[in-house]
């Protein structure tokens, strides 16, 4: 295997047991005091992947809750098969750290299965040129620490800017390519982008992200890894502090994947 990107490195895992894990959460990767989700998910669908013998089974879909903050350092995880039939399989895992349990997730992989239709309910977003449109200098000390190892290009309104619609979107990739893309690098992404709560608000508000549900489209490894995917979100409900807003990811006319997160302003 060649060079790990930054992103691969950071959600390596060793296998240390039959169904146990151990990885090292990077110094570099925190939003807040912890790592951001989109690390903490990767790691945990790699022990997953990991934990399934076949190949062909690609993973369908990523649920998972992040019950505490992932710090910089070794963890833990477990990994359970809920079943495995003659197509699909259903696992759980857990990551821990100091003895505590951070964050789960189950997963559900599955070989394709044979239709005659296919439906997107939603359109594509418009296909810019993203080679024209500039990078934004994301990262510390004005955003989160994790941003420096992504590339952003903005199409919509920008952070802060106080805009009457809970929205976003833009292009995206890491700054360090990896080889391919895989399941995890597309996890990686769904959560790299800022919060819709953003576009709205005049100033930074701290939030966090409490619910994950992921579901991947297509291919990961069909898509190239040097190019950017088109993000777009919007916010479905604001309640007592709790948000919840749907992701995309697309290549030219293919969603690539979708996420329905749920944040909470923490103050």
């Amino acid at each position: 295997m060649g060079v790990l990107s930054d992103f691969e490195a950071a959600t390596a895992i060793e296998q240390v047991g039959e169904s146990t894990f151990r990885a090292v959460i990077p110094d570099g990767w925190q939003q807040g005091r912890g790592a951001f989700g989109g690390v903490v998910m990767a790691t945990l669908l790699r022990a997953v992947l990991r934990a399934e013998p076949d190949r062909h089974r690609a993973v369908r879909t990523l649920a998972g809750d992040i019950c505490g903050p992932v710090l910089p350092g070794p963890v833990d995880i477990q990994v359970r098969a809920l079943r495995r039939g003659s197509n699909q399989s259903n696992f759980a895992a857990e990551l821990s750290q100091g003895g505590a349990v951070l964050a789960i997730a189950t997963a559900v992989l599955s070989k394709a299965r044979p239709s005659s239709r296919q439906f997107t309910r939603s359109t594509p977003p418009p296909s810019e040129d993203w080679r024209s449109l500039p990078l934004l200098p994301i990262g510390p000390p004005m955003g989160p620490t994790f941003a420096q190892h992504y590339e952003y290009r903005l199409v919509g309104p920008w952070p802060f800017s106080g805009h009457p619609v809970p929205e976003t979107g833009g292009w995206l990739r890491e700054r360090t390519l990896p080889s391919q893309l895989d399941a995890p690098a597309i996890i990686g992404r769904l959560d790299a982008w800022w919060p819709t709560l953003f576009s709205i608000e005049s100033g930074p508000r701290p939030v966090s992200t409490v619910q994950f549900t992921a579901e991947l489209l297509a291919d990961p490894a069909s898509l190239d890894p040097a190019l950017p995917l088109r993000y777009r979100a919007e916010m479905i409900t604001l309640r007592d502090g709790f948000f919840l807003e749907n992701r995309e990811l697309w290549h030219g006319d293919e969603v690539v994947a979708l996420n329905q997160q749920t944040l909470v302003i923490i103050k």
